[in-house]
């Protein structure tokens, strides 16, 4: 779980796992200004905290990074801000297991959820818009790229060169962009979404520059595909995950929860 100021929807999000199927919980935490990491550690979480801000996409990367590293076989992102039900987790992982897919993808667009969820109506377009655009450069047909639920089998995370990517919001794009390109299997399920006070969610300002950096990843996809441009993160020779980022060296990662706990 990626968290930033989670403090209030974390218990909430960690009760509606399905534990008796998942084998760790991980949670890092983005130098939240409450009291996340208290709320994790009393709930027995295994915590991690950037002693700085390092952005949503540096914290992802730490939170694959330490799931890796205790040997997960799949991984599972789940925001603790309660906007996407917990519940899912056991489709999502099941699909994977199933060996038919390498990643499958919760949609907040596929039913009627996203609005009835209370999605603004200027994201329900932007997400339409981006998606039609997205797919017809890289030839896929997903309902979104923009759900920050999604699962991966460990090969996945394994092999893409997550380093070379943003450390901001675009990193969920480029990791779906990257994961068409190596010709890994997506596989989609619909999910309910809540829109409310305590749900994170970007500004306009930053969702505008969000958008602009999908329209040019997917610009950055066909250009490579078509031999008229280089890319480093759809190199194949790309950075991958390490044990430790550049950013981790510099900043450090305190571990909140040493103890793990495995089911």
């Amino acid at each position: 779980m990626p968290a930033f100021n989670a403090a209030r929807t974390l218990e909430r999000t960690y009760r509606e796992l399905p534990l008796d199927l998942v084998d760790e919980v991980l949670l890092v935490d983005d130098r939240s200004a409450d009291n996340t990491v208290e709320v994790s550690k009393a709930l027995g979480v295994t915590s991690f905290l950037h002693e700085q801000n390092l952005g949503y996409g540096a914290n992802q990367k730490t939170c694959y990074r330490q799931a890796l590293a205790r040997g997960a076989d799949i991984v599972v992102m789940v925001h603790p801000d309660y906007q996407y039900s917990p519940k899912l987790v056991t489709p999502l992982v099941a699909m994977i297991a199933s060996g038919e897919y390498d990643v499958v993808i919760a949609s907040r667009i596929l039913g009627n959820g996203a609005l009835e969820g209370g999605m603004p109506l200027y994201k329900y377009i932007a997400n339409r818009f981006l998606t039609a655009f997205q797919n017809l450069l890289i030839g896929q047909k997903l309902s979104e790229y923009h759900t920050g639920y999604r699962a991966f089998a460990r090969q996945v995370l394994e092999s893409l060169p997550l380093e070379d990517n943003t450390n901001d919001f675009l990193f969920d794009n480029e990791v779906l962009a990257q994961i068409v390109y190596f010709k890994f299997r997506i596989g989609e399920i619909s999910c309910p979404t809540r829109y409310f006070k305590e749900a994170s969610s970007i500004n306009f300002t930053r969702s505008v520059k969000y958008g602009l950096g999908v329209l040019i990843t997917s610009l950055k996809f066909r250009l490579q595909r078509m031999g008229l441009g280089s890319f480093r993160i759809f190199a194949p020779n790309g950075r991958r995950l390490s044990s430790q980022s550049s950013e981790e060296e510099a900043t450090g990662i305190a571990e909140a929860m040493p103890a793990s706990r495995w089911r």
